[in-house]
């Protein structure tokens, strides 16, 4: 199965991905993230109120092979976590697009300007090792 890359959104090269809705960046991981770390039993949601910067761990997604951290990808106040997310972990699985980890109130939405459009994700991740 091919993997999916949202034309929608902004990728970290630590896997996340960051979607403006109105003033604030909704972030999530991606279909590579969830895809390399197979079935998700866990996340770690970051804190409400949390004032984050951008590349610091928030949380964290634990599967049956391996844990990963979730990084901000924007420096902010973390405003509302998916708290669906405690009791079905495996949503991240199933639609990583749709299933969003956290929104935060972005300090400065010129950091998402760093991050890569879908193509240069999807080049980025041809030449990681799988």
């Amino acid at each position: 199965m091919s993997l999916k890359y949202d034309p929608n959104v902004k990728y970290a090269k630590t896997d996340e991905w960051a979607r403006v809705e109105g003033d604030l960046v909704v972030v999530g991981i991606s279909d590579y993230a969830q895809d390399q770390l197979s079935d998700i039993v866990y996340v770690e949601l970051p804190e409400v109120g949390a004032q984050v910067s951008a590349g610091e761990v928030v949380g964290t997604v634990e599967s049956v092979k391996a844990a990963a951290d979730i990084m901000s990808p924007v420096s902010g106040e973390i405003v509302e976590v998916n708290e669906e997310l405690n009791d079905s972990p495996e949503l991240l699985n199933e639609d990583p697009y749709g299933a969003w980890i956290f929104k935060v109130k972005p300090n400065d939405l010129a950091e998402l300007d760093n991050l890569m459009t879908a193509e240069e994700y999807e080049a980025y991740n041809a030449t990681r090792e799988h």
